[in-house]
């Protein structure tokens, strides 16, 4: 932090920074999926630096640290196309997915990667969400098969074979489980007798409703006698477990939130039971967007770590299974995912408010917290760090709706007296994700140069409950628009923020939301839409199998409900149009097509507003590689510096942008 007494008065937007995008992109991974096997911990990174690339990662008992997957290696599935579950590991043995051929490799400790699954023609055969089947020496897994030209990819559970040979696995697998669209998280008894697993249907996504299956695994590995459980087409299960003696735990949202339930068989008595555990106002589970997702683990038979969030605030806390008594456990992390468990060893990813997140090992004996790696390879004085306020405000129907607000901060400076600083609006992806309380770099980017921004929770998002998830059931690019619109007006309102300089940014589904408040509201002044959809029809016509019937609930089925999706989608509608928008787009997206983007920069630039288009080859859906992240960071900076008036600090390369006097 500086030493200096009286700060640099310089106007909002034009503050120098010391949270630049090249200590952002370059300095940053993500970490995800931990994985325990034995007293070695294992996870992944993502590291923009080498191109996106994800690492597996082992650390083993006395803290040595190392990369398993070698360099040419990106450790990435496919399946639904937003993948995760990508690796699994046994008595150190790594089983892992490589992104560009999609097979799936085996890996010793000492040795290099050896496929155990069939080469196809541009990596037809995808598998994720592994469970490792010691008895029989094999992985049962979700495989995802493109072979059928022209057809929807068909999903199924398989077992693949661990004997060394590609011959056993020729087939791609021997399909255990068929006939629904989706399946995820299968899961092996502890006495390998019996396998749950999770399955839904079009249109339903798994947040809308899923059914948990249990079956006997057969003296040929097939499974018999499969019995339904749990769940329907209005009720998501999450993450079933079995506990170490046996007894199948799953998260349940048929209270209208995603609780613990536990389901009881006594098979002499032909009787079963499901029983709730800690029923509260509070999510423990979550949207499942990602295979391999884990908000609870077992210590033991009778105690179960697990993390709950309510307002964007999560705890983690100790459940006793017999008294169900519910003991929150001190921390300082305001979000905490991939939760991992043996015996007194909890391990997590957690995230703070002033910091980035990190790998935490816990031990329940003792109550000590050791950090074994961090998101970032800097640190940040937290002078410069605005820390998010909790808001509630009213919205469209007499509701509230919820949000995040930062307001601009930076030691070093001040605004002119009399002045207000621009709004940075942010509608999240999704849409069903939450905008958590947590460190966001970005955010911090932005507000120590001035910005305020204010991360909305719109109707729709998870951690409400399953209500306010379901606000935006028919109403998709209505709620969400209206509440990120109500937002901002509620901070001018305020007078927190300047009405003149009110911008909207989003990407993929956020992206829609932001180009329908710059479309069918004159509120905002400017926008960036990064990948986001402009006809939301050409979405329900040309998208990936996962995501194909998103639109069903979310607006109406197609093509009955065709006259709705075109009256929805802001591409028809750019008449509307009165303000400068910047489109971010990579060139290889399978959820959002380029075609989309570029539609809506012709309409712009037919219309003679001032529009800029930055497209990156090689980017999926979300960008990945260090320089596209630092390009679309900046990029959007420098935009809001030409149409606000203000000179950013930071040396930007130009963008061009048409139609600008």
């Amino acid at each position: 932090m500086t030493d200096q007494v009286d700060p640099i008065i310089a106007p909002y937007g034009s503050w120098k920074s010391p949270i630049t995008a090249d200590l952002i992109v370059m300095g940053t991974t993500r970490l995800a999926e931990i994985q325990l096997d034995g007293e070695d911990i294992y996870w992944l990174e993502l590291r923009a630096s080498e191109g996106g690339r994800t690492v597996l990662i082992r650390r083993t008992a006395d803290g040595r640290v190392s990369d398993v997957s070698p360099q040419g290696f990106n450790v990435r599935t496919r399946v639904h196309e937003y993948g995760g579950g990508s690796y699994c590991v046994h008595a150190g043995v790594a089983y892992y997915t490589n992104f560009t051929d999609q097979r799936l490799y085996r890996q010793t400790p000492s040795g290099a990667p050896e496929p155990i699954t069939p080469e196809t023609p541009s990596g037809q055969l995808h598998y994720a969400d592994f469970a490792f089947d010691a008895a029989r020496h094999r992985l049962i897994c979700v495989r995802e098969d493109h072979r059928q030209e022209g057809h929807e990819a068909v999903n199924t559970l398989v077992a693949l074979a661990l004997d060394g040979s590609q011959e056993a696995n020729s087939d791609g697998g021997r399909v255990l489980a068929q006939g629904n669209d989706f399946y995820s998280t299968p899961r092996i008894s502890p006495d390998g007798a019996r396998l749950a697993w999770l399955t839904w249907n079009h249109p339903n996504m798994p947040w809308d409703g899923t059914t948990l299956w249990v079956a006997e695994i057969a003296a040929d590995g097939a499974l018999a006698n499969p019995r339904l459980v749990a769940g329907g087409e209005r009720e998501s299960i999450f993450q079933p477990e079995w506990s170490p003696d046996g007894i199948l735990y799953f998260v349940s949202d048929r209270s209208g939130w995603w609780n613990l339930y536990r389901w009881r068989e006594d098979r002499q008595n032909q009787d079963e039971q499901i029983e709730a555990l800690a029923p509260m106002d509070a999510e423990f589970g979550e949207p499942q967007w990602l295979f391999g997702l884990s908000r609870y683990a077992f210590a033991s038979a009778n105690r179960l770590i697990c993390t709950y969030s309510q307002q964007g605030i999560s705890t983690l806390a100790s459940l006793n299974t017999t008294t169900h008594e519910l003991t929150p456990i001190a921390m300082p992390y305001t979000s905490m995912q991939s939760v991992r468990a043996t015996g007194d060893t909890v391990v997590f990813v957690g995230e703070l408010a002033t910091r980035m997140g990190e790998i935490v090992r816990l031990d329940l004996a003792s109550g000590q917290m050791e950090a074994l790696r961090s998101m970032s390879s800097y640190t940040i004085d937290p002078a410069y760090i605005a820390v998010a306020e909790p808001i509630e405000f009213p919205t469209e129907g007499g509701l509230t709706a919820y949000a995040l607000f930062y307001r601009p901060l930076n030691a070093e400076y001040a605004a002119p007296e009399g002045t207000l600083p621009p709004l940075r609006v942010l509608s999240h992806g999704g849409p069903t994700s939450m905008a958590p309380s947590v460190f966001n770099a970005t955010i911090a980017y932005w507000t120590s140069r001035g910005f305020a921004v204010l991360n909305v929770n719109y109707g729709g998002s998870s951690g409400y409950g399953r209500a306010y998830r379901e606000r935006l059931n028919g109403q998709f690019g209505i709620v969400d628009r209206d509440d990120c619109v109500n937002g901002a007006r509620y901070l001018v309102a305020q007078g927190l923020v300047d009405g003149e300089k009110l911008a909207i940014s989003g990407g993929s589904a956020g992206g829609y939301t932001t180009l329908c408040a710059l479309t069918f509201r004159d509120t905002f002044k400017a926008g960036a839409d990064h990948f986001g959809i402009s006809d939301i029809e050409a979405l329900a016509r040309d998208t990936h199998k996962f995501e194909s019937r998103y639109a069903d609930h979310l607006i109406g089925p197609y093509p009955a409900a065709q006259e709705l999706y075109r009256q929805r989608s802001p591409i028809h509608y750019t008449d509307r149009l009165s303000c400068p928008v910047i489109i971010f787009q990579g060139l290889e997206d399978p959820v959002v097509p380029p075609n989309q983007s570029q539609m809506m920069v012709d309409a712009l630039r037919a219309k003679g507003l001032p529009v800029a288009y930055v497209t990156f080859a090689g980017e999926g859906h979300g960008f990945r590689k260090a320089e596209n992240i630092k390009r679309a960071l900046e990029g959007e900076l420098y935009f809001y510096g030409r149409i606000f008036g203000f000179t950013p600090a930071d040396d930007i390369a130009p963008v061009e942008i048409e139609n600008l006097g």
